[in-house]
């Protein structure tokens, strides 16, 4: 769905983006460019992480925000402003709307995680739970904005806005000068066709690569379709591009200025995650981590310098805890085995000795003793072992194997 008003066609240009910049001056931070030795080597080229999950709010959600409702008539604010987000646009709203003394009201999920409510709540905004997906939230706070008189700030489709984002890709200019390609996750695209708007302007020579979750890459068909089209149901893991439709506005830009938009696995996005975590030691969200994504599946095809924007850290700890998990299964370094042995004393004594001789560290037993479709005599147990890589899982499983127990899976 796209909220679409007259504004919404103006062209955005790199004058916009200079004026948003002064703007912001004051309200959001120059965030920090941090070198990867790690990725660089990868890559064989120097890797740089443009830091906006350090962001005020935790994503760069705040800068086209607070250009947006800045940019608002006296008695458009005098009206208050409504969103609808399940965190990081949310966030963004609330503290540019407390900045600005006007007056907001967000529409959040139902299932949205307890801290973004909090956070959206401790900004000052008034939060309103309805639905179970973004959707039917956007559809609510659209509706509240045609009874009310509220300004409804779209999350990506508008001028403002992605003027506003845009203002990440000038700080790219002005800390890594010698860049060559700029990564950077895509949902609705507003982000993406910011930075394009100001890095292609001062650099045309600059490659710009989008990444979108396979499970929600809309902007693929709708390249390849010349306009923007719907992905029914989609599903990853990073919520912060996990966006069924291009925006209007944002399309034409990203069709004209971003060279290439390529997809990420949820495997591949969860160990980005993890390695941001363990060597870059970044707290970055799975939509945030999408770029270093990208790096990790090809990293022989990028050409350096790289600047990959991690646009936001804001990530649930419930979910960071699977993503980690995932992450480690990904890379050989998690395994969950289930098998079934003689329910007899010491039987469970005598499996763990065989998996301390194979060297893999037990976090999690559980012993399932009653069950239909065990015998008499049988017990299935469930392991949840930490590994070495996927060379050091083979050899476990053939430890088992070799001492008699069938792995069931």
């Amino acid at each position: 769905m796209s909220y679409r008003t007259a504004d919404s066609f103006r062209t955005v240009t790199l004058d916009d983006v200079r004026g948003a910049q002064k703007m912001l001056m004051g309200i959001a931070r120059v965030t920090a460019m941090e070198g990867s030795r790690h990725l660089s080597q990868l890559v064989g080229a120097p890797v740089h992480l443009k830091c906006e999950n350090l962001q005020r709010t935790g994503s760069f959600k705040l800068r086209g925000a607070y250009v947006r409702i800045a940019g608002l008539l006296p008695e458009e604010r005098a009206a208050g402003v409504v969103a609808a987000s399940a965190g990081n646009h949310a966030q963004g709203v609330a503290l540019a709307s407390a900045l600005l003394g006007v007056r907001a009201t967000v529409f959040m999920p139902k299932g949205a995680p307890l801290p973004k409510i909090s956070a959206t709540r401790e900004y000052g905004a008034e939060v309103r739970l309805y639905g179970h997906v973004v959707d039917e939230t956007l559809a609510a706070a659209q509706e509240y904005a045609a009874e009310t008189g509220a300004v409804f700030i779209h999350p990506f489709d508008h001028p403002d806005v992605i003027a506003g984002q845009g203002t990440v890709g000038l700080e790219i200019l002005e800390q890594c000068p010698e860049v060559r390609t700029v990564v950077v996750g895509i949902g609705g695209g507003g982000l993406a066709a910011g930075i394009a708007v100001a890095v292609k302007a001062l650099r045309p020579d600059v490659r710009i690569i989008g990444v979108q979750a396979a499970g929600a890459a809309a902007y693929p068909p709708s390249l390849a379709a010349g306009r923007p089209v719907s992905v029914e149901n989609p599903a990853t893991m990073a919520d912060g591009i996990k966006v069924g439709r291009p925006g209007d506005v944002p399309f034409g830009i990203v069709g004209a200025l971003v060279d290439e938009v390529r997809t990420v696995t949820e495997d591949e996005l969860s160990t980005a995650l993890l390695l941001c975590l363990e060597r870059a030691k970044l707290v970055v969200e799975p939509a945030g981590a999408s770029p270093v994504a990208a790096l990790l599946s090809d990293p022989g095809s990028f050409e350096g310098p790289v600047v990959a924007v991690l646009s936001g850290g804001n990530v649930d700890p419930v979910l960071m805890q699977r993503v980690l998990r995932h992450g480690m299964a990904a890379q050989g370094r998690y395994l969950a085995v289930r098998l079934r042995l003689t329910d007899r004393p010491g039987a469970l004594a005598t499996l763990l000795g065989v998996l301390s001789l194979a060297d893999a560290n037990v976090l999690d037993v559980s012993h399932v003793r009653t069950d239909p479709r065990l015998g008499l005599t049988e017990a299935e147990v469930e392991l949840h072992l930490e590994t070495k890589g996927p060379a050091h899982c083979v050899e476990v499983g053939e430890a088992l194997r070799a001492a008699g127990y069938t792995v069931i899976g």
